[in-house]
């Protein structure tokens, strides 16, 4: 395995408060990472350190087998693409696409002036007066065409409307299929990237929840509706993520695909079975009744 980010046992705390706590994991080369969970659960704090802009209080971090940080190698490797990204007053597009040509080795200018064709993007107006979704289609088209083997891309389409984040989608995989790197969504519109990710990482709380292959995430969580004693019966045992009482019915959301058996018991005991996406099982898992406080692995 080719590890290009490698996290053991990392956490950083602000005084008291710990907003990311004993986390560990690993990213592979060559593929599509969805770092997912809800506002404030720590993903863009993680991604700071995996930079070198934030130093961890504890654990180890490792970017390319090194220490990322005042590490002029391993950031050369790196683009991080995030929203709050701030440019000199006195900056055009046109300086910061100079600035990243000269900062990335891998630079595709030619590809740089395509995406700006496809964004409509002016690169002769300054930095500042651009749009909220002219800000993230320059950062997109920056992150894209510097072809880093590393590249974060942190909530990039904000003030984009669903044409543009559907362009960036499409230019993102046509790219990324011929020169394949190591790329991180960190991302609320779940739903929208979900085919494209390949492996999953969920943080809640600051903890690690999910950290799992796409494919079997897929069809691991599924929603059963019935009477409530039926179905409370039927879930004994089960790992609930989401409870939902209507009446005399009941609506629970379980973790682990079902067997042939129970499906047919289901069908016996006049339950109704419903498929639930990936979107939908991150919310319950970080934002349900349950309190899910370890790794789920399923």
């Amino acid at each position: 395995m080719n590890k290009v980010v490698e996290l053991k046992n990392v956490t950083k705390a602000y005084g008291k408060v710990k907003a990311v706590q004993d986390v560990s994991f690993t990213l592979e080369a060559d593929k599509i990472y969805g770092l997912l969970g809800r506002n404030g659960a720590g993903k863009t704090t993680i991604m700071h350190m995996i930079t070198a802009q934030q130093f961890q209080t504890s654990g180890d971090i490792r970017v390319f087998g090194e220490d990322p940080y005042e590490n002029a190698g391993v950031l050369q490797k790196i683009c991080f693409i995030k929203e709050s990204l701030k440019y000199p007053d006195q900056f055009t597009f046109a300086n910061v696409l100079s600035v990243a040509a000269n900062f990335f080795p891998n630079w595709d200018a030619e590809f740089a002036e395509r995406l700006i064709k496809d964004f409509n993007l002016p690169v002769n107006r300054k930095m500042k007066k651009l749009s909220r979704g002219m800000h993230s289609s320059a950062g997109i088209i920056i992150g894209l065409a510097s072809r880093a083997p590393l590249t974060l891309f942190d909530e990039p389409y904000l003030g984009l409307d669903a044409v543009a984040r559907n362009l960036f989608y499409i230019r993102l995989l046509e790219d990324y299929s011929q020169y394949p790197r190591t790329i991180v969504l960190s991302t609320h519109l779940i739903d929208e990237v979900s085919q494209m990710l390949e492996h999953v990482l969920v943080i809640d709380k600051g903890r690690m929840i999910v950290n799992e292959e796409s494919d079997i995430l897929r069809g691991s969580a599924v929603t059963i509706t019935g009477a409530a004693a039926k179905v409370e019966a039927f879930a004994q045992g089960k790992t609930i993520i989401h409870r939902e009482p209507f009446g005399g019915l009941l609506s629970i959301t379980v973790m682990g695909a079902l067997s042939p058996m129970e499906k047919m018991m289901t069908k016996d005991t006049g339950l109704e079975l419903t498929p639930v996406s990936l979107q939908q099982m991150i919310v319950h898992m970080t934002g349900g009744n349950l309190d899910v406080k370890t790794e789920v692995r399923v």
